[in-house]
């Protein structure tokens, strides 16, 4: 089985953790109760070699008396089968003792523990055991001494051979059991109610997952339907339930934005497809007129057809000229190289450019700005390529003695710039569309002027990367103002 689901991980965790904690705790509850269960006893016991050394004479003319103290201990062991009796001389070595030959294991004990005994260091304190040198055990323990000289010790095993048995059997006891079905079924039931709250909270997650996962197999239209409960919560899960849904919306937006740019770019490509091919059938007639007829045509007749040859040949090459200044505007890395200088020079600089067809038209040119001159801080080629465009429109849609009027209006943050013309104007239906790529205007402008027809969305992109805009004003036979 593949735990993949968030749910099935948290599970296999949780479950694994509870194990582990419930081992960790049982352990050291055993330990401690086994520690306690020594400490308990050997307080309770802790005088009884003292008070055995004080009451039965062991010791006789500074000599351990080992002869007379055998029924002592048989005695005593008889009266406490748990207890098993060592005496020990001065450096721990068993002088005598009561148990079965063979039993005893060890001839000497370490004296470090019982000194710690006599020393009241803090319980339970585990000394030898002869009979089982594997397993420490608690003990009583009594200096020895006669007339001030130590002797040796007498050393007594609190939890002996019998001891042990009934502590097996303790352990396996119905009390022992019952505490541990009772500890498992705690540990299970805190297993249980544990899954069933991470089944509740992953629940709005896996909700939220298949949620999110139809939006996208819907190709991210249509919005992100979240359960009204998930979003309503406070927590962590309804927040980002929310967040999804603001980003789902906006997300629907831009492939919406996207899709419909790309309607634009279809529509555009086929516009251009067919402004193309118009000159570019024109262009290969001609030539090719030019080419079989070479001998036959008159002088005058050839510079005809090459004439009209190299005029496609401009109207293509302008309109290639134009798609490509407008595909590098529309370019996100596309951003405007902002100077400071004057509009009203740079306004001049370009009315100059087409003084000469403007003369040659009978168009007047007039300026209408303050004698002090405008700061602005704009990409300067960029205006001008705007300036540019405008008024090569206004001149070719101005008839003879009509006026061209350049117009600079300083404000507190921002400068308007006005370029109005005396033509033909510019029906409301047509007005409305003027800046988009499908605009009528655009198609005849193609093909009255020769030109790509992209003009003005060349101007309305620059603007739009200054972070302003540009609007149009008309009336038919009154003349158009931008």
């Amino acid at each position: 089985m593949k735990f993949k689901s968030l749910y099935s991980r948290i599970a296999l965790t949780f479950a694994v953790l509870i194990l582990l904690f419930g081992g960790m705790c049982g352990g050291l509850d055993f330990f401690a109760a086994k520690r306690h269960q020594q400490e308990i006893v050997q307080r309770l016991s802790q005088d009884l070699a003292k008070h055995i050394a004080d009451h039965w004479p062991l010791v006789k003319a500074n000599h351990l008396d080992t002869a007379t103290i055998g029924e002592l201990f048989h005695m005593l062991m008889v009266v406490n089968p748990s207890i098993e009796m060592y005496l020990l001389d001065k450096d721990g070595v068993i002088k005598a003792h009561q148990a079965p030959p063979g039993r005893v294991q060890l001839t000497q004990v370490r004296l470090e523990p019982i000194r710690a005994f006599l020393a009241n260091q803090p319980l339970p304190l585990l000394g030898d055991n002869p009979r089982n040198p594997e397993q420490a055990s608690v003990f009583s323990a009594a200096a020895l001494q006669q007339g001030g000289i130590p002797v040796g010790f007498l050393y007594i095993i609190l939890t002996g051979d019998a001891y042990q048995q009934q502590a097996e059997h303790v352990w396996g006891g119905h009390i022992f059991q019952s505490a541990i079905w009772i500890s498992l079924g705690a540990l299970l039931l805190t297993l249980l109610v544990g899954l069933g709250v991470f089944a509740a909270i992953t629940r709005r997650l896996d909700a939220l997952t298949c949620t999110v996962a139809a939006f996208e197999e819907a190709d991210f239209v249509g919005g992100l339907h979240v359960c009204p409960k998930i979003t309503a919560s406070s927590d962590e899960i309804g927040i980002l339930a929310r967040t999804f849904e603001r980003m789902a919306e906006r997300i629907g937006n831009q492939m919406q934005l996207i899709k419909h740019q790309d309607e634009l770019r279809r529509e555009m490509i086929a516009d251009v497809s067919h402004d193309l091919r118009t000159p570019l059938t024109s262009l290969q007639g001609y030539l090719e007129t030019v080419l079989r007829k070479a001998d036959d045509l008159p002088l005058v007749e050839r510079q005809r057809y090459l004439s009209v040859a190299v005029r496609q040949s401009r109207r293509v090459s302008l309109l290639a000229d134009e798609l490509f200044e407008l595909a590098k505007l529309e370019c996100e890395a596309t951003r405007p190289n902002c100077e400071t200088f004057f509009i009203q020079e740079l306004a001049q600089d370009v009315l100059q450019k087409f003084q000469l067809a403007a003369e040659t038209k009978a168009v007047n040119m007039n300026t209408v700005w303050p004698n002090e001159l405008t700061s602005v801080y704009a990409d300067i080629a960029m205006i001008e390529r705007v300036l540019t465009n405008l008024l090569d429109n206004a001149l070719r849609h101005t008839p003879a003695h009509g006026t061209i009027t350049v117009t600079v209006e300083p404000g507190l943050h921002l400068v308007k710039l006005r370029i109005a013309d005396t033509g033909e104007g510019i029906s409301p239906p047509q007005l409305a569309g003027l800046f988009d790529r499908h605009s009528p205007l655009r198609q005849n402008a193609s093909k009255k002027h020769g030109g790509g027809g992209l003009g003005l969305l060349i101007c309305k992109r620059i603007v739009q990367l200054h972070g302003s805009k540009i609007t149009a004003n008309s009336r038919l036979g009154h003349g158009t103002a931008f």
